[in-house]
């Protein structure tokens, strides 16, 4: 059986569409269990039919879905089409932009908007906006045209876009030389103890959950990362932060703020959806739920962005109104905060 599984892949062109390199730590595992946590919005039965159909290499071998991945295991997912991230598609998505000139465009990205194609998110993205608004853009080293930088899907602000090489050499120096200026606003859990404070921590993939990153106060794992953040406003159990970034690495503001107890409000991945701090009163619990369906995401805005100008050399700066939906549950929080100390000097 397995011969004949070699004997088809050898006399179909495939293409990869994900490889993965399993740890030095991993004990064993099915492969698509291994599989499910890397993959975001993979199903079991769907990776079980992937293996079925020879599709699921693990050392380019086909493997059976309860094979067992072992440490360094290289595992591989090929198909009979390319990914369809490499087959972009100019699509006439409306774009917020708040600045362009003929090197340099500066977008304010919407909540739920994926910035680039992946798996799951093929359409609809910002790329594939930028693609349609402008011609010819250059691509990075991932091969995604005019990116220099991304934020997440449900994270919403300011991203800069070069629409020439030139400008994205630039740009991307800028970003690796931490020249530019990246301020967030955040809504944490807890009420913040320290006005004002940074948090330092290499930061690199989880080795429990490999769709979460963590925190490697070590430095033996992972990539340096520096997040300063300052008290803007304290709700009670939440608190308003705004962060500057010193470097960007993925989740970098949701990991750091976690890290030190803090993490962000309704961040479902990192389980800023459950109640983490309050009181035990249902009518508390009734208002939480009442804020994350005002505010279904993470609650991070990326406000301000400063960046040199790859042609002028004049520093640029843009700031970003607080979107409606972040706005809103302030509110919520605001109100409460008030009445409860209405209550407490009663």
């Amino acid at each position: 059986m397995q011969e004949n599984q070699n004997q088809d892949l050898e006399n179909e062109e495939l293409y990869e569409h994900h490889k993965f390199v399993a740890s030095v730590g991993q004990e064993p595992l099915r492969v698509d269990k291994f599989l499910m946590n890397f993959i975001e919005n993979a199903t079991r039965s769907k990776l079980q039919q992937a293996a079925k159909a020879g599709n699921v290499l693990v050392n380019e071998l086909p493997v059976k879905s309860n094979h067992k991945v072992k440490p360094n295991d290289i595992v591989r997912i090929v198909l009979a089409y390319p990914p369809a991230e490499n087959l972009l598609v100019a699509e006439d998505i409306p774009l917020d932009i708040i600045y362009e000139d003929d090197t340099v465009m500066v977008v304010n990205k919407p909540a739920g908007m994926v910035v680039h194609p992946g798996h799951g998110n093929y359409s609809g993205t910002l790329v594939n906006g930028l693609i349609h608004h402008i011609e010819n853009l250059p691509t990075n080293s991932n091969e995604r045209p005019g990116l220099v930088h991304r934020i997440d899907k449900d994270t919403s602000g300011l991203l800069v876009v070069a629409k020439t090489e030139a400008a994205m050499a630039n740009l991307s120096r800028q970003f690796f030389d931490r020249t530019t200026e990246r301020l967030y606003y955040a809504l944490v859990w807890g009420n913040v103890a320290e006005d004002e404070g940074c948090i330092e921590g290499n930061i690199g993939r989880s080795l429990k959950n490999r769709l979460q990153m963590a925190v490697f106060p070590d430095g033996d794992f992972g990539k340096h990362a520096v997040t300063h953040y300052k008290v803007l406003e304290r709700l009670t159990y939440v608190t308003l932060v705004q962060c500057k970034l010193e470097t960007g690495r993925t989740h970098q503001i949701r990991v750091h703020l976690k890290d030190i107890g803090h993490t962000l409000f309704n961040d479902e991945r990192y389980g800023g959806n459950d109640i983490l701090k309050g009181t035990t009163f249902t009518k508390y619990k009734q208002f939480v739920h009442n804020c994350f369906k005002v505010l279904p995401r993470q609650a991070l805005h990326a406000k301000t962005l400063g960046f040199t100008h790859p042609t002028t050399g004049e520093f640029m700066r843009f700031n970003s109104e607080v979107p409606e939906d972040i706005k809103a549950c302030l509110e919520k929080w605001r109100t409460y905060s008030e009445n409860s100390k209405a209550i407490e000097e009663e």
